[in-house]
């Protein structure tokens, strides 16, 4: 059984990045020089620990974020390693709402790309404290000043260099240290597992002293003590510099930037050492706040081992066939055989087993405390965004924001079997995965199974068949539209019959008038109580926005309409929650009917990188797409064309643009918002 570690020796942090930036290399390099793993495993070989899904293995990319827990100098650093690929930003999202520090890891050459920007939003919407390591600047086309120069453009972040490259491309060597104003170089044949600190030359010096100036002058900024040497022209010890910048970086004052090359093995102990003594254990953060499930009081959850228990369910996985459940421990302890109360679903729990995860392998734990990340194995109906607490202190901490799919496939089974497991399997999928949704239409009969891309749906269906040995027939992928209306619209609507011996009369007239993109539906109910009590209009509002779920074009849900309760009439004894119900959902559906309904795309933000030489291809073909260009940009060596297309056109996007720019262009993509195409 392993020990639980002190709470302020801690660091739960999450690894960040847009897809290919080195997130997984990084993580790989950490265990290796923590002790954790033996080897170095890569994930152009398919070997990386934290990519242990064969999927993951095949296609080179995290799919699922994976837990794993080192030691650096006698502090427990508890590590998430998160997907890059936009279809699955749930992991990302769900990982960082748990999490006390991120390390954002930046690709040298390609900057601050497009899924860097919405994971470095999210970390700041749970004001998560960051640091960034920028990487790859082995690779030709590296630029560390630009990145540096996107990250204040595009994250609005405030970077505090703590270190410089020393070279670049091909000549990249090692880097310097601003604040003890050493080099740093990395021995080759140990696999950078052993480095030298030298001395600065002259010219070093000289180089870095306009860097050390800022860093100083920064600093100064934000800390009293270093304000007071620094106008006295004092010498400043690095301790003091090292306070200052972790009190600035819990403050979300100001971003460390570190550097070096991941692949080539330079950079990474400095960066555990920054992880160590600059990101917060769970006592340099707010403790969180929850609410009582009963009365609505707000309770604060402090990050003691003494407190009562509050825990947050952040993902379930099935891992060979079996639950588990893992969950971030705020306050309190969880032990092994005890019984807690999930007081999301009001019902007790029993834990038959915790673990310390290390990727898919784990160690098993008698207990753990607060500040613990652990799985847990027992629980059978908890799901993602679940609170784990006493009952006889219950709580409920805030839920995880889920996203709503894009795109959807029919799929049905190839044989009896399959039938039979189908839909067993796709209840653990469902279980696991809180962006994915599945139905029945009423109409085919056929199951359709929505997500967040092709590459969501297409990872879910490899694993059907690999996991689960269920294969299934797959239809065309289709999108999932939104409608809305664009007129005013009236409608009227009784409903006066005999429902199990009893008279059920309502009457409702209503009035939907479009809102602009994104709005949301709002119901206004203001009418007499002698058309009808104001008893009755919950069911009226009920009514609408059942109905408003679907939609008489195309049956998608409707958006952006505001609806008004405008008239009705009541009679006494008849008028029931059921008839007013049902008649206000037949009054809005005359009303769509009325008011010009039409369809919106969702439309996807997506940004292509190509050598200026096809550029004009390129643009051509976003255009016959119905795209918009938002902009072109200069990048080393490429341009980078950002646009807004409707997803309907970008099915095969990645063929035709290889065959635009002979093999050389990449793009991303991700949902931006519903609209009208065209």
């Amino acid at each position: 059984m392993k020990r639980t570690p002190k709470i302020d020796n801690i660091r739960n942090i999450g690894i960040i990045a847009h897809i290919d930036a080195g997130k997984t290399t990084v993580t790989e390099r950490i265990l290796f020089y923590t002790g954790k793993s033996y080897k170095i495993g890569e994930v152009h070989d398919g070997e990386a620990v934290m990519d242990w899904m064969v999927d993951e293995q095949e296609r080179g990319i995290t799919i699922t974020s994976a837990v794993t827990t080192c030691n650096w100098q006698g502090t427990d650093v508890q590590v998430i390693d998160t997907p890059g690929h936009v279809d699955f930003t749930i992991e990302v999202e769900r990982s960082l709402r748990v999490l006390d520090g991120a390390v954002g890891v930046f690709c040298a050459v390609g900057g601050v790309e497009p899924q860097s920007e919405t994971v470095w939003r999210q970390a700041d919407r749970y004001k998560v404290p960051k640091i960034a390591f920028i990487n790859k600047l082995d690779r030709i086309g590296a630029d560390f000043f630009n990145t540096v120069k996107e990250m204040k453009e595009r994250l609005n972040a405030a970077p505090l260099l703590l270190q410089i490259p020393c070279g670049s491309e091909d000549r990249f060597e090692g880097v310097f240290d601003l604040i003890h104003m050493q080099k740093i170089v990395w021995d080759d044949e140990t696999l950078g597992a052993s480095y030298t600190r030298q001395d600065l030359s002259p010219d070093e010096q000289a180089e870095l002293a306009p860097h050390r100036e800022q860093l100083l002058e920064t600093l100064a900024e934000v800390d009293d003590q270093v304000m007071e040497a620094y106008l006295n022209e004092t010498p400043i010890p690095a301790d003091m510099l090292e306070t200052a910048i972790r009190q600035a970086t819990i403050d979300l004052k100001r971003v460390p930037v570190l550097c070096g090359s991941a692949l080539k093995n330079k950079g990474i102990q400095p960066l555990l050492d920054a992880i160590v003594r600059y990101l917060p254990s769970p006592l340099d953060v707010p403790a969180i706040k929850g609410v009582h499930p009963d009365s609505g009081e707000t309770v604060t959850c402090l990050p003691k081992d003494r407190a009562p228990l509050a825990a947050l369910i952040f993902k379930v996985s099935m891992i060979e066939g079996r639950k588990m459940t893992y969950a971030r421990i705020y306050s309190g302890r969880i032990k092994a055989g005890e019984e807690v109360y999930n007081a999301t679903r009001k019902k007790k729990e029993r834990i038959s087993r915790i673990l310390m995860m290390h990727a898919n392998k784990r160690d098993r734990l008698d207990e753990a405390g607060a500040g613990g990340i652990v799985g847990i194995v027992g629980p059978k109906e908890a799901s993602t965004g679940e609170t784990l607490c006493q009952a006889d202190h219950p709580v409920l901490l805030e839920d995880i924001d889920t996203y709503q799919p894009v795109i959807s496939v029919a799929i049905e089974p190839k044989t009896h079997t399959d039938q039979e497991k189908i839909e067993e399997v796709l209840e653990k999928f469902l279980a696991e995965d809180p962006t994915l949704k599945v139905k029945v239409d009423e109409d085919t009969g056929q199951t359709i199974l929505s997500g967040m891309g092709e590459l969501h749906l297409e990872v879910i269906i490899s694993r059907m068949l690999r996991e689960f040995k269920t294969s299934v027939n797959v239809g065309k992928p289709q999108v999932v539209y939104r409608e809305t209306i664009e007129a005013v619209a009236d409608g009227r609507a009784v409903f006066d019959r005999e429902v199990a011996g009893q008279r059920h009369f309502g009457e409702v007239a209503l009035r939907l008038t479009p809102l602009p993109r994104g709005t949301g539906n709002v119901f206004r109910g203001e009418v007499s109580d002698d058309q009808i009590p104001a008893t009755l209009v919950p069911a009226v509002e009920k009514g609408v926005l059942e109905s408003l779920e679907s939609g008489t074009l195309m049956g998608y849900p409707v958006v952006d309409v505001q609806a008004d309760l405008v008239g009705g009439s009541f009679k006494e004894s008849q008028g029931t929650e059921l008839a007013y119900k049902v008649s206000a959902s037949m009054a809005c559906k005359d009303a769509l009917t009325k008011g010009r309904p039409f369809l919106l795309d969702p439309i996807m933000k997506v940004e292509v990188f190509v050598p200026e030489a096809f550029m004009g291809e390129v643009i051509g073909d976003l255009n016959a797409r119905g795209g918009k260009i938002d902009a072109i940009e200069h990048r080393t060596g490429q341009q980078a064309i950002t646009a807004s297309v409707p997803l309907a056109r970008m099915f095969g996007y990645s063929t035709a643009l290889r065959s635009a720019s002979q093999g050389r262009g990449t793009f991303s993509m991700h949902f931006s918002h519903f609209d009208r195409s065209g």
